[in-house]
């Protein structure tokens, strides 16, 4: 199977896996979703979407936000991990909002990875997520994936952005980077994996690891 095959193989595996796709971090527009993103750095989703709602019943908008001291922020956040910075990157980003793009979340990675504890995966989260714009955010699961799948070489988070873009057509990357996360999670684990359940690691994969698989079940 050539690569442009083994591509179409996992956009079709993953369509019919996932035809509808669920957005992973529980928000209701582009600020809550960027404050969900910036938090769940280090941490589970499920975790951040357990915190989220304590935070949000205080906070919800920049200007409530920049009310609270970066110690309150801290307390509530703190099961997350990283609550230092998480905390001081959350106020800052607020008031930055506030200052210079009258409350609003701003509509481009400039703007975005210029604001505080905002690196340029959580751009892409919210590019993508919350304005729909084409962006393929690396996380630990695509970046895996992508290099079990033989589509990369794991180098680098963005070695990984970069094949994934140049493999997969622009106008599937939102619904990809999220089908894949999911994928990752429930068929390709980094612990407790098996190649007998993950299809498309064990049709389209590495030859070094499907060999290594098989080794380890013997």
């Amino acid at each position: 199977m050539n690569k442009e095959a083994r591509v179409q193989f996992v956009i079709n595996t993953l369509k019919e896996l996932y035809p509808i796709i669920p957005v992973p971090l529980d928000h209701k527009d582009p600020y809550t979703l960027l404050i969900a993103v910036l938090l769940s750095a280090q941490c589970t989703d499920v975790r951040v979407n357990q915190i989220t709602p304590i935070l949000f019943a205080k906070a919800d908008n920049p200007y409530d936000m920049v009310k609270m001291s970066v110690e309150e922020i801290k307390e509530i956040i703190r099961p997350c991990g990283l609550s230092p910075m998480k905390s001081k990157g959350i106020h800052g980003l607020s008031e930055i909002l506030i200052e210079k793009h009258n409350g609003e979340v701003p509509q481009s990675f400039e703007a975005l990875e210029a604001l505080p504890a905002v690196g340029h995966k959580t751009a892409s989260v919210v590019m993508s997520q919350a304005f729909g714009v084409p962006a393929f955010p690396v996380d630990t699961h695509i970046h895996r994936l992508m290099y079990r799948w033989n589509l990369s070489n794991g180098k680098s988070v963005a070695q990984t952005e970069k094949d994934a873009k140049r493999l997969f057509p622009r106008d599937l990357w939102n619904d990809l980077h999220l089908q894949i996360i999911w994928y990752g999670r429930e068929y390709s684990p980094a612990r407790g994996w098996s190649l007998e359940k993950d299809i498309i690691t064990r049709t389209v994969g590495k030859k070094s690891i499907i060999e290594e698989a098989a080794k380890k079940k013997v």
